[in-house]
């Protein structure tokens, strides 16, 4: 990718001094940039000077000053990095002083002008030994923890030497803790572990994990602790879910071999559960008679494949997952298993829920509920305390849902053409059980228990109400005549939103990233005003507290996803398909772009929405189809109401005021 044309590259040198070529920001006044220079030279000789409160000092101002990207790289320009680890290669330096320290090592790194493969053994085994050790001051245990996820994260080489320099058990201490924020750092590198772990090694972490009582650990000490949960945790939580059950995408990707006498001995082990006979292949009786015999306890047993199963299970997803939930459900939940069996052998052929086609069907359903293969969301905070409760939390679930399967298709009496129905109606009560977050398996039965395929009716009556009498013929005419007027209406809304304008982000390696820029439209939509920021505000920033500007004539396309500068180019966060879905660019001039992430996707759609309308070009995303399909409706309403003469008053009712005496009962008689 070309440097941005403001960016000229000088060399430059000083009297008793080696030269030294710098990126000079043309757009900057040369005052200022002589400033960042001497500031970064004179910290440079302050952080190595002997007088140890000189240097406390100058290591303090060091970490302030490194957040600020012009100050950054003239202090990178005076080889200011190899400074610091070998500062904290030595091992002189603690406390609050090798706390500055790393700070101020986290931040220059942050700002991407330094590949992290640059960095010696040493170094990362002075890093992990910070982490290792039982007592250590938690700023520079923080630091450290971020340090090493940064160095996992954006390096395969160093992935495998903070590996060997760090285990699973030495981590758990710091999960038993206090501090929250040492529990995030900590649970963060874990992740970052499980995530660059070649796929041989996955299995074998997540069986130390289950040794070290990661889960219970986490449940006890950050899901059931008195604290709230902050969004930081509950990412990171959320990657931990997602990065667990996609342990399962080997199996669900596996299909069965048909010829593998031990998986076909797992269907025998199936058959024998559900009716208590023995599979010996050398019993009395013709081969016939055993074929026959066989074809009919798999027919009961609902399988699409009566004469071979085995077949049933190469469909893939789910493959041989959905055989591994069948087997721990007839073991594990035996009573349930067998009643299930055997009441549907005994109904009528037409009326009976098969168990083997619901099950194969139901797991391919609950990994697409939960995702299971996808890459973790970097925006996604969704985790479910539930799965966090038990070690073998999915196929847990599996048998909750098994069994409300079973109770739906006889709530709705369903027959075999009625499957895909009773599929759909199944994935709408798990969904929406979901959503309320239960923090057990029984919380989330329970929540099933009151989502009976009746309440479903009712619910879908409610919602189907709305839509009613907009599908005639004269009312479809008038929302079209009405379509243009309504969509001025959501471009001058996106519009007002992109003069409020937006907090974003910064761009960085690391994800726990507290740097943030902002960007807004002026009011006469002639500028972008934008600008960075030492905080997160509250509320709207002036432009004049915004140093940069772009006007909007010299904008000359805006783009999206994997067409953004900053999505080509590699790094550990950006193939992440959630991170591709929020991301968009501003080209301008000949080859210069400002570059954003959106903090959701709904200010992704304001925000693309607003530069077309700015460009004239039409406004695309979902949020304004589905803008305009509710203030469509809610005009149409309006208007039908207006016609049956009913009077619709200019302001809201008053609210009611609150009463001054709560000492009253309401009279029935």
């Amino acid at each position: 990718m070309p440097p941005p044309a403001d960016i000229l590259k000088v060399a430059i040198e000083w009297p008793g001094a080696f030269p030294k070529l710098m990126e000079i920001d043309q757009k900057k006044p040369l005052s200022a940039i002589i400033k960042e220079a001497q500031m970064a030279q004179q910290l440079y000789e302050r952080v190595q000077s002997t007088s140890l409160d000189v240097k406390l000092d100058g290591l303090k101002e060091l970490a302030n000053s490194s957040r600020d990207v012009t100050f950054a790289q003239e202090f990178i320009n005076l080889d200011g990095i190899t400074l610091l680890t070998q500062m904290v290669e030595s091992g002189t330096d603690f406390g609050e002083m090798l706390s500055f320290t790393l700070t101020a090592f986290v931040e220059l790194m942050d700002h991407g002008i330094v590949s992290w493969d640059t960095f010696s053994v040493a170094f990362i085994k002075k890093i992990a030994s910070f982490v290792c050790k039982s007592s250590m001051d938690s700023a520079v245990l923080q630091r450290s923890l971020a340090i090493l996820e940064s160095m996992v994260l954006n390096s395969q080489d160093l992935y495998q030497k903070v590996a060997q320099e760090i285990t699973i058990g030495q981590l758990m201490p710091h999960l038993q803790g206090t501090d929250q924020d040492i529990q995030t750092y900590t649970i963060a590198v874990i992740n970052a572990l499980f995530l660059k772990a070649p796929e041989e090694k996955r299995q074998e972490m997540s069986h130390i994990l289950a040794q070290k009582q990661l889960r219970s650990i986490i449940l006890q000490n950050v899901i059931r602790s008195t604290k709230p949960i902050n969004e930081e945790m509950a990412h990171q939580l959320y990657m931990l879910q997602v990065l667990t059950f996609n342990l399962l995408e080997d199996r669900m990707m596996t299909k069965m071999d048909p010829q593998d006498q031990a998986q076909r001995d797992i269907i025998f082990e199936l058959r024998r559960i559900a009716f208590d006979v023995e599979c010996d292949s050398n019993n009395s009786g013709s081969i016939d008679k055993r074929k026959s015999m066989y074809t009919r306890d798999y027919k009961k047993l609902g399988f699409i494949n009566h004469v071979n199963p085995a077949v049933d299970f190469t469909q893939i997803p789910p493959g041989m997952l959905a055989l591994d939930n069948m087997l721990y459900f007839a073991r594990h939940h035996q009573d349930s298993y067998i009643r299930i069996v055997l009441e549907n052998s005994s109904r009528e052929d037409k009326h009976e829920c098969p168990f083997g086609r619901s099950s194969i069907e139901l797991t391919k359903m609950l990994c697409e509920i939960l995702k299971v293969g996808e890459l973790p969301s970097e925006n996604c905070h969704d985790f479910h305390p539930m799965f966090f409760t038990h070690d073998r939390s999915f196929v847990e679930f599996f048998c909750i849902c098994i069994q409300l399967l079973n109770k739906t298709w006889k709530e709705m009496r369903a027959t075999s053409e009625d499957f895909n129905k009773v599929m759909q109606v199944v994935r709408e009560q798990i969904t929406r059980a979901l959503t309320a977050k239960p923090n057990s398996l029984d919380q989330f039965k329970s929540r099933l228990q009151n989502l009976s395929y009746t309440e479903i009716l009712k619910i879908r009556q409610s919602e189907r109400m709305n839509q009613e009498d907009f599908q005639s013929r004269p009312i479809l005419e008038l929302r079209e005549k009405i379509q243009p007027e309504i969509m001025e209406l959501i471009k001058q809304q996106r519009l007002n939103r992109l003069c409020e304008g937006t907090c974003f982000r910064k761009i960085s390696s690391r994800r726990r990233q507290d740097k943030f820029w902002y960007c807004r439209l002026s009011p006469n939509h002639k500028v972008l005003h934008y600008g960075d920021l030492e905080e997160s505000p509250q509320g709207e920033v002036p432009h004049d507290s915004l140093q940069d500007k772009l006007p909007v004539a010299d904008i000359k396309a805006v783009v999206t996803g994997k067409d953004c500068p900053h999505m080509k180019e590699k790094g550990a966060l950006k193939q992440n398909k959630e991170v591709l879905e929020l991301a968009f660019s501003i080209l301008y001039e000949s080859d210069e772009y400002l570059n954003f992430i959106a903090p959701d996707k709904h200010e992704y759609c304001v925000w693309t929405d607003g530069l077309n309308a700015l460009l004239g070009k039409e406004m695309t995303s979902e949020f304004t189809r589905s803008d305009l399909d509710t203030l469509l409706n809610m005009e149409m309403k309006l208007r039908l109401l207006d016609l049956e003469n009913i009077q619709i008053p200019e302001a809201p009712p008053p609210i009611p005021k609150e009463p001054s005496n709560y000492d009253f009962v309401y009279d029935c008689n």
